[in-house]
């Protein structure tokens, strides 16, 4: 479920894994029904392939279009990453929500980062003409090739940062209020935005410019180095707690409320939106203290439907009657020896 809203997994960083040993691909489908309207999506992954995608009958054009129909927000023991973690974890949690309320801003995210492998390339393999700029031919026609990568960075760059300036600022308070709910003997959290780009314009021209005139003044250290070093790619979301970076400042218990108050923000946003996502506990009770772990199920409660998995059945806290909005079904994950293989199986509990 978590894969087909994102199109990825938060196990693995590549979807090869995903496969069963053996297999030629693997299959998802969910059904979901929204306002009425019932959608099935279908996903097919390839280790050695481009995925493919249908919605009902019709054959998409690309799996990106798949997002949206199944709209789901995850905790997990990994989510610590977003917190105490490097600011690719976190890029990855703006990008995220994104994609998931518009996939034309998920296609503009994927363009950017072509662009950026094949500006990088250019950087890294063609350093010494770039060095010797219009000295020589090689040297002018490498810097001409750069200008326009700079261009379609610059371009497509702005819309990423436009997009995750403005998420910011509907984030914000969310991620305020759920952490206070969560710790509030704790000192207040606060985020911002932490971008290679010197402006706080949320104007994607401004920002285009901004970027470009950034890109000229950094223009020899990037050959130097051989890699682009302007631009959302190197951008940061900046978690605080009274002031203080949260990462290296704030507790255990800290860090963990201030992750699940970045999860709960993104539930919430996206439930305003206009659709309940798909609340997924993935055995993350075994990493929270009593307190907390009754205190996420009271969290929980607002969701529509939720989704928990625990290694350990002493994990799950008490109080699950809570969630009394639904019926509350238990199962537990078996194996069976099949003609393909051993295959995972869900066995309900009241069977």
């Amino acid at each position: 479920m978590g894969y087909i809203a994102h199109l990825s997994s938060h196990r693995v960083s590549h979807d090869a894994p995903l496969v069963r040993a053996g297999a030629v691909n693997a299959r998802i489908t969910a059904t979901a029904v929204n306002q009425g309207r019932e959608l099935t999506a279908h996903l097919l992954i390839k280790p050695h392939a481009a995925n493919q995608a249908q919605i009902n009958r019709t054959r998409l054009s690309s799996p990106r279009e798949v997002l949206g129909v199944v709209r789901s927000v995850l905790f997990a023991p990994e989510d610590l990453a977003l917190v105490k973690g490097e600011p690719a974890e976190r890029r990855r949690y703006l990008d995220d929500i994104i994609a998931t309320r518009s996939t034309r801003l998920a296609g503009v995210k994927a363009d950017y980062d072509k662009v950026l492998r094949q500006r990088n390339a250019l950087l890294k393999t063609a350093g010494a003409a770039l060095r010797r700029g219009y000295r020589d031919s090689d040297g002018a026609s490498a810097l001409a090739t750069l200008d326009v990568w700079d261009g379609q960075l610059a371009a497509l760059g702005s819309q990423v940062t436009a997009a995750r300036l403005n998420l910011v600022d509907e984030l914000g308070d969310l991620i305020a209020e759920g952490y206070a709910g969560l710790a509030p003997e704790s000192r207040p959290a606060q985020v911002g935005y932490r971008s290679t780009v010197a402006s706080e314009s949320r104007d994607p021209q401004v920002l285009e410019a901004e970027m470009l005139a950034e890109l000229g003044r950094g223009r020899q250290r990037e050959i130097e180095r051989g890699m682009s070093l302007v631009g959302p790619h190197r951008d940061d979301l900046a978690l605080k707690l009274g002031g203080q970076p949260a990462k290296g400042f704030a507790s255990h218990g800290e860090t963990w409320s201030y992750a699940i108050s970045l999860r709960l923000a993104e539930f919430r946003l996206l439930r305003r939106d206009g659709s309940d996502p798909v609340l997924i506990l993935d055995d993350v009770f075994s990493e929270l203290d009593a307190g907390r772990r009754e205190q996420l199920v009271r969290l929980a409660a607002e969701a529509e439907q939720v989704l928990i998995t625990a290694a350990v059945a002493g994990d799950l806290p008490d109080n699950l009657g809570e969630l009394s909005h639904a019926p509350l079904r238990r199962f537990t994950v078996g194996v069976r020896d099949t003609g393909e293989g051993r295959v995972s199986v869900l066995e309900p509990d009241d069977e």
